[in-house]
């Protein structure tokens, strides 16, 4: 019988040797990637995307590769590390409810990274998104939520499976090969969720993590070194030295492409409760004066959004996106939940912190027992006139089971990215990503339009 990193070789083999996946495949590629270079570019000139830009800058002395939305460039796994943080450093990237983890992140940068330095085809960079999505969804799935209740970061050690299943497929490297590199990787995987006790830089490195460690994992297996072959289910393989043995290999035959159940974020925050942000939003268009009518707030949820997330003060941005009583606050008195809410400069108002105080996190049953095959939340205001408003939210605005229309996609991207590209290089650079297998040269063509004119041009 196949190992479980044999199974997933050869799925990504498969992949890999194809002429399609197909349209659909396609674009679900292009809708992927729209939000992938919109978190991107606007994670670019973060401070923690500076700041590890300027960790590797003085040994890095490569130019094979482009960082998104800044004229340096960097070595390929460097680009990778520095891509990848930025599109995660406003929590603002796209995920995958039942994967607990963000695919994206991880597997667009390793992609781009490598694919623009070996020259690869439009059709060999959808194929290796395409992969990667499935080799980190899958990993993910046989580890969620045992994972997250161990302490562990789906997006760091999946995505590392993900990133090296994505750069396999750019080496053409044949099955055996790519299940050497699955081994490898397990030494590799990992990524710890301390970061919500203090709310520290950690989180957003983690897909630049992934990013890197799975580059590395792909290059070593094609230069011949070997993995295990039960790196899952082995003795000492990832299930039992991560989650105890409750590892779920029938993860393994979803059926369909992860690519296309992948979420987008309204709100730039921990989508744990963006269910319960639809619902509060809902709502408040009952309300007249949000500040003075309401006296106490209720949001039911499951477990795992409740553990770490009910905090109601925050020292950093982080901890304030990874708090669901912030986020419901902002909700309320702002009728939005935006990057500018989590700020410090704005977490002190006093009708802000009035708000929070009236909020209470609780495990919801209804919704514990969904998770994780959705994020669901339970609603409840209660006015100061006794009226008592409640609504139950499945599926939050962006998943799979509630997408996002292409035109909300393309509205998000627009916003985001016109203010730092020009109306002009931004709508070229949007039909590039809609007619990515089309377009000749696409992927030097886009990242071309996403590099910054210098000053004077």
């Amino acid at each position: 019988m196949p190992t479980i990193s044999e199974r997933l070789a050869a799925e990504v083999a498969q992949i890999a040797a194809s002429d399609g996946p197909g349209d659909a495949a396609d674009r679900a590629f292009s809708r992927a990637c729209l939000d992938f270079v919109t978190c991107a570019l606007i994670g670019a000139h973060l401070p923690v995307t500076e700041a590890t830009r300027a960790a590797f800058a003085d040994t890095d002395t490569g130019r094979q590769s482009a960082l998104l939305g800044r004229v340096e460039r960097m070595s390929p796994a460097s680009a990778a590390f520095v891509n990848a943080t930025a599109t995660h450093g406003l929590d603002f990237d796209d995920g995958h409810t039942q994967a607990g983890g963000h695919p994206g992140a991880s597997v667009f940068p390793a992609t781009f990274a490598m694919a623009e330095h070996l020259g690869s085809s439009q059709a060999e960079v959808i194929r290796a998104v395409v992969a990667g999505y499935q080799v980190m969804v899958r990993v993910a799935r046989m580890m969620h939520p045992h994972s997250a209740r161990t302490g562990w970061h789906n997006t760091a050690v999946a995505g590392t499976f993900g990133a090296t299943a994505a750069v396999a497929v750019l080496h053409r490297m044949p099955a055996a090969q790519i299940a050497h590199a699955f081994g490898l990787a397990g030494s590799f995987a990992g990524g710890l969720l301390e970061f919500l006790a203090e709310g520290p830089d950690s989180k957003r490195i983690h897909p630049g993590m992934a990013a890197r460690d799975g580059m590395a994992c792909a290059a070593l297996a094609a230069q011949g070194l070997t993995g295990p072959r039960e790196v899952f289910e082995g003795r000492h393989g990832v299930f039992n030295a991560f989650i105890a043995g409750a590892g779920d290999p029938g993860a393994l035959d979803t059926p369909g492409l992860a690519i296309e159940t992948a979420y987008f974020k309204l709100y730039p925050c921990c989508r744990h409760y963006h269910a319960a942000i639809d619902g509060l939003l809902d709502l408040r268009a009952q309300i007249a004066d949000p500040l003075a009518e309401i006296a106490k707030v209720r949001l039911g949820l499951y477990s795992v959004a409740v553990r770490g997330h009910d905090h109601k003060t925050a020292a950093t941005m982080l901890s304030a996106q990874m708090s669901a009583p912030i986020a419901a606050g902002l909700a309320l008195i702002d009728g939005d939940v935006a990057v500018p809410g989590f700020q410090p400069e704005t977490l002190g108002r006093a009708e802000l912190a009035a708000m929070i105080t009236r909020v209470e996190t609780t495990v919801d049953e209804t919704c514990d027992a969904e998770y994780p095959g959705c994020r669901s939340a339970h609603v409840e205001i209660t006015l100061k006139d006794g009226r008592r408003l409640q609504t139950r939210i499945r599926d939050p605005k962006g998943e799979g089971a509630n997408p996002l229309p292409d035109a909300d996609l393309d509205t998000k991207f627009r916003a985001n990215c016109t203010p730092l590209l020009g109306a002009e290089r931004t709508e070229a650079a949007r039909a590039v990503i809609w007619n990515f297998r089309q377009t000749q040269n696409a992927l030097g063509a886009l990242l071309t339009l996403l590099t910054p004119k210098p000053v004077g041009e």
